[in-house]
Protein backbone atom coordinates (compact mmCIF):
# COMPACT_ATOMS: atom_id res chain seq x y z
CA UNK A 1 0.00 0.00 0.00
CA UNK A 2 1.34 3.34 -1.18
CA UNK A 3 1.71 6.64 1.00
CA UNK A 4 -0.89 7.86 -0.79
CA UNK A 5 -3.27 5.53 -0.23
CA UNK A 6 -2.91 4.56 3.66
CA UNK A 7 -3.65 8.42 3.72
CA UNK A 8 -6.89 7.88 1.79
CA UNK A 9 -7.70 5.07 4.44
CA UNK A 10 -7.00 7.24 6.98
CA UNK A 11 -8.98 10.05 5.85
CA UNK A 12 -11.85 7.73 5.31
CA UNK A 13 -12.16 5.82 8.41
CA UNK A 14 -15.77 5.04 9.10
CA UNK A 15 -17.33 6.24 12.08
CA UNK A 16 -21.03 5.16 13.28
CA UNK A 17 -22.31 8.05 14.88
CA UNK A 18 -25.75 6.28 14.67
CA UNK A 19 -24.64 4.00 15.94
CA UNK A 20 -22.59 5.27 18.97
CA UNK A 21 -26.04 6.87 19.99
CA UNK A 22 -28.43 3.97 20.14
CA UNK A 23 -25.89 2.14 22.06
CA UNK A 24 -25.60 4.79 24.21
CA UNK A 25 -29.70 4.63 24.87
CA UNK A 26 -29.39 1.05 25.15
CA UNK A 27 -27.14 1.63 27.91
CA UNK A 28 -29.05 4.12 29.55
CA UNK A 29 -32.24 1.41 29.54
CA UNK A 30 -30.45 -0.54 31.79
CA UNK A 31 -29.73 1.83 33.98
CA UNK A 32 -33.48 2.48 34.05
CA UNK A 33 -34.72 -1.03 34.63
CA UNK A 34 -32.08 -1.56 37.44
CA UNK A 35 -33.26 1.68 39.51
CA UNK A 36 -36.82 1.46 38.46
CA UNK A 37 -36.72 -2.13 39.94
CA UNK A 38 -35.51 -0.40 43.41
CA UNK A 39 -38.25 2.48 42.81
CA UNK A 40 -40.99 -0.74 42.49
CA UNK A 41 -39.41 -2.45 45.36
CA UNK A 42 -39.64 1.13 47.47
CA UNK A 43 -43.40 1.79 46.57
CA UNK A 44 -44.05 -1.88 47.73
CA UNK A 45 -42.75 -1.02 51.00
CA UNK A 46 -44.20 2.78 51.07
CA UNK A 47 -48.10 1.27 51.09
CA UNK A 48 -47.13 -1.35 53.61
CA UNK A 49 -45.19 0.72 56.15
CA UNK A 50 -46.63 4.55 54.95
CA UNK A 51 -46.63 5.89 58.52
CA UNK A 52 -43.06 4.48 59.23
CA UNK A 53 -41.58 6.09 56.47
CA UNK A 54 -43.27 9.23 56.67
CA UNK A 55 -42.04 9.72 60.16
CA UNK A 56 -38.23 8.43 58.87
CA UNK A 57 -38.99 11.62 56.16
CA UNK A 58 -39.41 13.84 58.30
CA UNK A 59 -36.24 13.05 60.43
CA UNK A 60 -33.85 13.79 56.76
CA UNK A 61 -32.60 17.05 55.90
CA UNK A 62 -35.10 18.40 53.27
CA UNK A 63 -33.82 21.90 52.98
CA UNK A 64 -30.31 20.01 51.95
CA UNK A 65 -31.93 17.54 50.02
CA UNK A 66 -33.76 20.73 47.98
CA UNK A 67 -29.90 22.31 47.76
CA UNK A 68 -28.74 19.24 46.00
CA UNK A 69 -31.38 19.20 43.33
CA UNK A 70 -31.04 22.85 43.08
CA UNK A 71 -27.03 22.28 42.27
CA UNK A 72 -27.98 18.84 39.97
CA UNK A 73 -30.18 20.57 37.71
CA UNK A 74 -27.55 23.37 37.50
CA UNK A 75 -24.81 20.92 36.73
CA UNK A 76 -27.19 19.86 34.00
CA UNK A 77 -27.06 23.28 32.25
CA UNK A 78 -23.48 23.33 32.64
CA UNK A 79 -23.47 20.02 30.99
CA UNK A 80 -25.40 21.44 27.90
CA UNK A 81 -23.61 24.75 27.45
CA UNK A 82 -20.30 21.97 27.53
CA UNK A 83 -22.04 20.47 24.86
CA UNK A 84 -23.20 23.54 22.38
CA UNK A 85 -19.37 24.51 23.10
CA UNK A 86 -17.81 21.77 21.41
CA UNK A 87 -20.30 22.01 18.89
CA UNK A 88 -19.10 25.17 17.93
CA UNK A 89 -15.13 23.95 17.79
CA UNK A 90 -15.05 26.28 21.17
CA UNK A 91 -12.93 23.81 23.28
CA UNK A 92 -11.91 25.82 25.97
CA UNK A 93 -15.57 26.85 26.61
CA UNK A 94 -16.55 23.02 26.51
CA UNK A 95 -13.66 22.53 29.00
CA UNK A 96 -14.83 25.38 31.37
CA UNK A 97 -18.54 23.88 31.22
CA UNK A 98 -17.11 20.48 32.08
CA UNK A 99 -15.13 21.41 34.79
CA UNK A 100 -18.32 23.54 36.30
CA UNK A 101 -20.22 20.50 36.08
CA UNK A 102 -17.68 17.83 37.60
CA UNK A 103 -17.27 20.64 40.63
CA UNK A 104 -21.02 20.66 41.15
CA UNK A 105 -21.33 16.95 41.21
CA UNK A 106 -17.96 17.03 43.99
CA UNK A 107 -20.64 19.66 45.59
CA UNK A 108 -23.55 17.51 46.18
CA UNK A 109 -20.96 14.32 47.31
CA UNK A 110 -19.72 16.57 49.77
CA UNK A 111 -23.73 17.71 51.02
CA UNK A 112 -23.85 14.10 50.70
CA UNK A 113 -21.37 13.26 52.85
CA UNK A 114 -22.17 14.95 55.48
CA UNK A 115 -25.59 14.50 55.43
CA UNK A 116 -24.68 10.48 56.35
CA UNK A 117 -22.29 11.36 58.60
CA UNK A 118 -25.23 13.07 60.56
CA UNK A 119 -26.95 9.85 60.52
CA UNK A 120 -24.37 8.02 60.96
CA UNK A 121 -23.30 9.21 63.52
CA UNK A 122 -26.47 9.22 65.48
CA UNK A 123 -26.16 5.29 64.87
CA UNK A 124 -28.93 5.26 62.37
CA UNK A 125 -27.58 3.10 59.49
CA UNK A 126 -28.82 -0.43 58.70
CA UNK A 127 -28.67 -3.24 61.35
CA UNK A 128 -27.77 -0.31 63.60
CA UNK A 129 -28.38 -0.79 67.20
CA UNK A 130 -30.68 2.16 67.46
CA UNK A 131 -32.58 1.15 64.61
CA UNK A 132 -32.94 -2.45 66.09
CA UNK A 133 -35.40 -1.08 68.81
CA UNK A 134 -37.62 1.01 66.02
CA UNK A 135 -40.38 -0.30 64.12
CA UNK A 136 -39.34 -2.54 60.99
CA UNK A 137 -40.54 0.30 58.17
CA UNK A 138 -38.14 2.06 59.86
CA UNK A 139 -35.07 0.07 59.28
CA UNK A 140 -36.39 -0.85 55.62
CA UNK A 141 -36.96 3.10 54.78
CA UNK A 142 -33.10 3.46 55.72
CA UNK A 143 -32.24 0.47 54.23
CA UNK A 144 -33.76 1.56 51.13
CA UNK A 145 -32.64 4.71 51.77
CA UNK A 146 -28.57 4.44 52.03
CA UNK A 147 -29.27 1.77 49.12
CA UNK A 148 -30.50 3.92 46.47
CA UNK A 149 -29.20 7.72 47.03
CA UNK A 150 -25.95 5.49 47.65
CA UNK A 151 -26.15 3.82 44.18
CA UNK A 152 -27.25 7.11 42.90
CA UNK A 153 -23.72 8.75 44.41
CA UNK A 154 -21.75 5.70 42.98
CA UNK A 155 -23.19 7.09 39.75
CA UNK A 156 -22.09 10.68 40.01
CA UNK A 157 -18.72 9.62 40.68
CA UNK A 158 -18.79 7.37 37.50
CA UNK A 159 -20.57 10.34 35.61
CA UNK A 160 -17.53 12.46 37.25
CA UNK A 161 -14.78 10.39 35.74
CA UNK A 162 -16.02 9.98 32.52
CA UNK A 163 -16.71 14.31 32.02
CA UNK A 164 -12.28 14.37 33.28
CA UNK A 165 -11.86 12.25 30.58
CA UNK A 166 -13.23 14.30 28.42
CA UNK A 167 -12.00 17.64 29.06
CA UNK A 168 -8.73 15.42 28.69
CA UNK A 169 -9.65 14.09 25.57
CA UNK A 170 -10.84 17.35 24.08
CA UNK A 171 -7.71 19.30 25.30
CA UNK A 172 -5.28 16.61 23.74
CA UNK A 173 -7.03 16.98 20.10
CA UNK A 174 -5.16 14.81 17.79
CA UNK A 175 -4.25 16.10 14.76
CA UNK A 176 -4.41 13.03 12.52
CA UNK A 177 -4.92 12.97 8.67
CA UNK A 178 -8.73 13.17 9.48
CA UNK A 179 -8.11 16.80 10.77
CA UNK A 180 -8.70 18.76 13.70
CA UNK A 181 -12.46 19.51 12.64
CA UNK A 182 -13.34 15.75 12.03
CA UNK A 183 -11.85 14.79 15.82
CA UNK A 184 -13.79 17.51 16.80
CA UNK A 185 -17.20 15.96 15.56
CA UNK A 186 -15.98 12.82 17.18
CA UNK A 187 -15.85 14.19 20.58
CA UNK A 188 -18.92 16.15 19.98
CA UNK A 189 -20.58 12.30 19.81
CA UNK A 190 -18.97 11.42 22.98
CA UNK A 191 -19.86 14.17 24.86
CA UNK A 192 -23.38 13.69 24.28
CA UNK A 193 -23.52 10.26 25.10
CA UNK A 194 -21.68 11.41 28.26
CA UNK A 195 -23.85 14.52 28.85
CA UNK A 196 -27.07 11.88 28.02
CA UNK A 197 -25.45 9.83 31.32
CA UNK A 198 -25.09 13.16 33.35
CA UNK A 199 -28.89 13.66 32.92
CA UNK A 200 -29.83 10.37 33.48
CA UNK A 201 -28.40 10.92 36.95
CA UNK A 202 -29.72 14.02 37.39
CA UNK A 203 -33.11 12.91 36.70
CA UNK A 204 -32.93 9.89 39.04
CA UNK A 205 -32.29 12.33 41.98
CA UNK A 206 -35.23 14.42 40.79
CA UNK A 207 -37.67 10.99 41.49
CA UNK A 208 -35.20 10.33 44.61
CA UNK A 209 -35.59 13.57 46.49
CA UNK A 210 -39.26 13.33 46.76
CA UNK A 211 -39.59 9.67 47.35
CA UNK A 212 -37.49 10.11 50.32
CA UNK A 213 -37.40 14.01 51.83
CA UNK A 214 -40.93 14.48 50.47
CA UNK A 215 -43.36 11.57 51.94
CA UNK A 216 -46.61 12.17 52.89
Amino acid sequence: MTTTTATESLSHVHRDHTGARIGMWLFLFTEILLFGGLFLLYAVYRSKFSGDFHFCAGDLDTFLGAVNTAILLTSSLTMVLAVAGLEKKNRKLASLFLGLTIFLGFVFLVNKFFEWSAKIGHGIFPDSVVLQSHPVGENIFYSLYYLMTGLHGLHVVIGMVILSVMIVFISRTRKTNTGPGEELDRQSIQLENSGLYWHLVDIIWIFLFPLFYLVT
